[in-house]
């Protein structure tokens, strides 16, 4: 996706260079629809330049800042030597983030999608996380929950979401709990195994997460959470907990819940 607009001063921007002269490098800016600007000799590096060939070469992709914008006379003047190295990686992971949300774009609802469709889509994305791949991001995390205060139909939401768990790699956290189940009730160990089976969610824990229950040693048992923040992780943890001591107590057996472990080490 490019921009149709113009950037602003002080922004950063990924080019490509297309034409080196002896007084300064034209750039295409790869985010930007038909845009170029001019780093002027001074502003390819800090100190004397003899030749701007010894510092950049046509074809190069590069970060640079924005110092100035003319839109009557369609210039935008660019600086590279204000760009730091943390600046340039920050930018291009950003800007390679887009170019994958921009496939992803085309997986969700075809390449044959016209330029009207998509931006209106994209925009609802961006203006509700900042960023098409962030948009993606949350979908893939959140699912439809990300997308409910977007404009977007249900069908845009399906294929957003379903193309977003299929593609996008998040990151996950682990959280670990324990609960203790015991039951000396006729019902014994079918009671402490229908709170198990409580405990792993009956089928209806979130798509994002994932739910382990495993025996540690009499009367305590693992749960394990892989999910996508500590907030999820953790109401899943307690959540998996209480429904397993709800079932046991509907046994006429006793549950708690606690953090660290107590039997002896495996």
């Amino acid at each position: 996706m490019k921009y149709s607009g113009w950037p602003d001063p002080g922004e950063l921007v990924v080019g490509k260079i297309d034409e080196i002269e002896d007084f300064g490098v034209f750039v295409d800016l790869e985010e930007y629809e038909d845009k170029r600007g001019l780093i002027h000799i001074s502003e390819v590096a800090s100190g004397w330049i003899k030749n701007v060939r010894d510092h950049v070469r046509e074809g190069q992709i590069v970060v640079c800042k924005v110092l100035d914008v003319d839109e009557s006379s369609q210039q935008i003047d660019l600086s590279l030597k204000d760009v730091n190295d943390h600046q340039r990686s920050d930018k291009i992971q950003e800007w390679k983030n887009e170019q994958k949300a921009d496939n992803w774009m085309e997986l969700a609802f075809g390449d044959d999608i016209d330029d009207e469709a998509y931006t209106a889509i994209a925009n609802e994305l961006i203006g509700a996380h900042g960023s098409l791949y962030d948009g993606f991001k949350q979908a893939a995390i959140h699912g439809e929950e990300a997308l409910e205060n977007t404009d977007l139909d249900d069908d845009e939401i399906d294929e957003i979401v379903e193309t977003a768990r299929e593609n996008v790699s998040v990151p996950y956290v682990n959280v670990t709990g324990y609960v203790d189940l015991e039951n000396p009730s006729p019902s014994g160990v079918d009671g402490i195994r229908e709170a198990l089976e409580a405990a792993e969610g009956n089928g209806e824990v979130p798509e994002e997460v994932d739910l382990e229950v495993s025996y540690v040693g009499a009367p305590e048992y693992r749960i394990e959470v892989q999910a996508p923040n500590y907030k999820t992780a953790e109401s899943q943890l307690e959540d998996s907990a209480d429904r397993a001591i709800a079932a046991i107590e509907g046994h006429d057996g006793s549950g708690e819940y606690h953090r660290e472990r107590r039997t002896d080490d495996e």
